[in-house]
């Protein structure tokens, strides 16, 4: 018999499986490139978590690699340094890296500067044409499975228990023999690979490339996904995805001011659901 939080899962899964042919039967492809978009964010908010909720003809594989390969050498000069704070000093560094960051964005007047660049092609790959709305929308959506599941044996490991220890009683862990920072690091490594591989669906998504994704305001809404969603759970970040999204889109079509309904909504969802959203429906640690 299967646990309310497997099926649960398998539910999820079988609708964003299910979503495709159903969508496109009743003619509304829209949906597709919307759902592609959240899971693309979901993915970015996953990797977010593992640092929050459990530490506190070009070719293809080019692209992402090389996308996933600068993202983790950048997470990793940055994280030896944020990581020796906590808390909201650790918040703040990291933001203000960010702002460095979309700085330097702006001045590479090659890459388009302010104005940013249009791809001229999305990503090859042998057996994938990201030029199919349906190949990159499952393309996206195994990429997320993938990094829940990474995520859940990361956390669930030996070196997961030290993350979560070294959370609970950092003094306690140094105590018995363990370097929080060591393991920490590698976490905010891992994380930023994983944001690297959602920038280059993103890239790929919008079919542009602007500075715009790394200023401080898209790491705050992926962060407060993640808040949202409820921290330090597997589903948390996936859910506070698409529950910010979706509610941006549905108020973004009834006025132009929706940004007024959304912020009181998000306050009393943070105040009201203590364990996020995630909580209402998964035990604490699923």
């Amino acid at each position: 018999m299967f646990s309310r939080t497997a099926l649960l899962w398998i539910s999820c899964a079988v609708l964003l499986i299910a979503l495709p042919p159903v969508t496109l039967a009743l003619g509304q492809p829209f949906y597709v490139d919307l759902v592609r978009r959240i899971m693309i964010f979901a993915l970015a908010a996953v990797s977010l978590n593992l640092i929050l909720g459990f530490y506190g003809l070009a070719s293809g594989w080019l692209h992402f690699g090389v996308a996933v390969a600068a993202s983790a050498l950048v997470a990793l000069v940055i994280g030896a340094v944020s990581i020796r704070a906590s808390g909201v000093y650790f918040i703040m560094i990291t933001l203000a890296f960010t702002q460095m960051l979309y700085y330097l964005g702006l001045s590479l007047a090659v890459f388009g500067g302010d104005d940013g660049m249009r791809l001229r092609s999305r990503s090859r790959f042998p057996l994938i044409d990201l030029g199919d709305s349906l190949q990159f929308y499952y393309l996206v959506l195994a990429l997320l499975a993938a990094a829940l599941y990474l995520i859940h044996r990361i956390v669930n490991s030996r070196f997961g228990m030290v993350l979560r220890a070294a959370k609970s009683n950092e003094a306690r862990s140094c105590a018995i023999g363990f370097s929080p920072y060591a393991y920490r690091l590698v976490a905010f490594t891992i994380a930023g690979a994983m944001g690297g591989l959602a920038g280059a669906l993103l890239a790929n998504h919008t079919n542009y490339l602007t500075p715009d994704f790394m200023h401080w305001t898209r790491s705050g809404e992926i962060m407060f996904m993640v808040i949202l969603g409820g921290m330090g759970t597997a589903a948390g970040p996936v859910a506070g995805a698409f529950a910010l999204l979706l509610l941006e889109d549905v108020l973004a079509g009834w006025t132009e001011h929706w940004q007024v309904i959304l912020g009181p909504l998000l306050v009393l969802s943070v105040i009201f659901f203590k364990r996020g959203l995630a909580g209402v429906f998964f035990k604490p640690d699923a």
